[in-house]
């Protein structure tokens, strides 16, 4: 049997499997490195020259050196993927963060393990690989389908790690979770090794020069181009930094409202504190998703952007854990309309046949926002205190609302078909 005929006998479903199995390795994936989150900021602190930077600066560094590294390679991994594979390129992504992971449990000083996260920035970006893998392998009319299973293996992973990261880190030390991290990065990338048969073929002549800035800019300058492209990624722009705001001070700010006798459970709190807002904004990403499509993206995103700032103001000034969960809880869910209205947006914005390139500037610029997010909010927590981050993640929301009232495109042709149905109805 030929090739051709092989690939021929192949189901048309096969598709389905190959989503499957990318979901499923994506939760694990992004769960396991989710898993480290809670106790990364008081972890760091128990090393050797860990006192040369305050502990809010120490937390912001470690949380932002991946997406910080990640936000320059992630283009460079995807031109590659279309250039050698994008199975290839998952398979990368899963075991080169697997053995940096398990690496970072021998860490001896600070600096190794900024170092070392950094390394996992540049060697990683598993969430992008597995979208160009799904993206590349399922019928264009399942796209959306398919991407939002992603997404929902992505916060599944989120809001199960950071809760038994913090469990784990609590009765058996900081080590254990870094290596069942890194085993469950292996066992993901044992799953797509196996179970993932890649449809897509490389060009036969690979090109390097197709990777390089300018190859690069070109194509983001024509995506730029388009009406309304700018806004949407300023706002996720803007998105990214109210998300990440709160990963390296959330530690630090549940020991706070702890009293002291249960100050040995603050991984376990905090981390069921990230879980709350993870689980929460799947819920709102879901749901005002669905919404959207009929009620429209930018009100939905106004809503969204309005109920979070609403929510964040009053957590700079909660007295106990229950207030916080509660408001995270709320906040979680406004953030996931925030989250998925402008990524709706961009398809709408831009031409079919853009989505890789779309999506992979994308995930640039939110990297870079998730990156520089913690890295200002321990500034502002070392000057102004941890209470201070609250009210900025506000501000940031605020700032969302009034870009997507004032700068977005408005729905016109929807308006003038609605009074022209309304006039003839009359």
């Amino acid at each position: 049997m030929s090739i051709k005929d092989a690939e021929d006998s192949e189901p048309p479903n096969r598709w389905v499997v190959t989503l499957l199995i990318v979901a499923l390795a994506q939760a694990l994936g992004t769960g396991g490195i989710a898993l480290v989150y809670p106790f990364l900021p008081l972890y760091i602190q128990t090393l050797r020259d860990a006192h040369f930077l305050s502990p809010e600066l120490l937390a912001g560094l470690v949380i932002a050196a991946p997406p910080l590294v990640g936000a320059l390679a992630t283009p460079f991994w995807g031109r590659l993927a279309d250039q050698y594979g994008r199975k290839k390129m998952v398979l990368r992504a899963l075991f080169g963060a697997s053995i940096i992971l398990a690496l970072m449990a021998f860490a001896q000083t600070a600096l190794a393990l900024i170092a070392l996260r950094a390394l996992q920035g540049f060697t990683s970006g598993i969430i992008a690989a597995n979208m160009a893998l799904v993206a590349g392998e399922c019928p264009r009319e399942r796209m959306g389908f398919a991407l939002g299973s992603l997404q929902v293996g992505l916060f599944g992973g989120v809001a199960i790690g950071p809760m038994l990261g913090g469990l784990l880190a609590q009765h058996f030390g900081f080590q254990l979770p870094f290596l069942a991290t890194s085993a469950l990065l292996a066992l993901a990338g044992l799953l797509v090794a196996v179970g993932v048969r890649e449809r897509y073929v490389p060009p036969a002549q690979a090109r390097f020069d197709e990777l390089n800035p300018r190859a690069l800019a070109r194509s983001w300058a024509a995506i730029l181009q388009k009406r309304g492209v700018k806004t949407v990624y300023a706002l996720r722009f803007l998105n990214g930094f109210a998300q990440r705001s709160l990963m390296p001070i959330a530690p630090l700010f549940v020991l706070a409202l702890l009293p002291a006798a249960m100050a040995d459970g603050a991984s376990g709190y905090a981390g069921l504190v990230l879980t709350v807002s993870a689980v929460t904004t799947t819920a709102g990403s879901l749901i005002l998703g669905w919404l959207s499509d009929s009620w429209g993206y930018r009100k939905i995103l106004l809503f969204a952007a309005l109920m979070a700032a609403l929510c964040y103001i009053p957590q700079a000034f909660v007295s106990d854990i229950s207030q916080l969960l509660l408001l995270q809880a709320l906040a979680g869910f406004a953030a996931g309309g925030a989250l998925s209205a402008p990524a709706a947006m961009l398809a709408n914005f831009t031409k079919l046949g853009d989505e890789g390139s779309v999506y992979g500037l994308d995930a640039s610029v939110s990297s870079f926002a998730n990156g520089m997010a913690p890295l200002t909010a321990s500034i502002l927590a070392s000057v102004f205190g941890l209470r201070a981050v609250f009210a900025v993640v506000a501000l940031y929301y605020l700032a969302l609302l009034f870009i997507g009232a004032n700068f977005l495109p408005k729905p016109k042709r929807k308006a003038l078909r609605l009074a022209g149905g309304m006039a003839g109805g009359g």
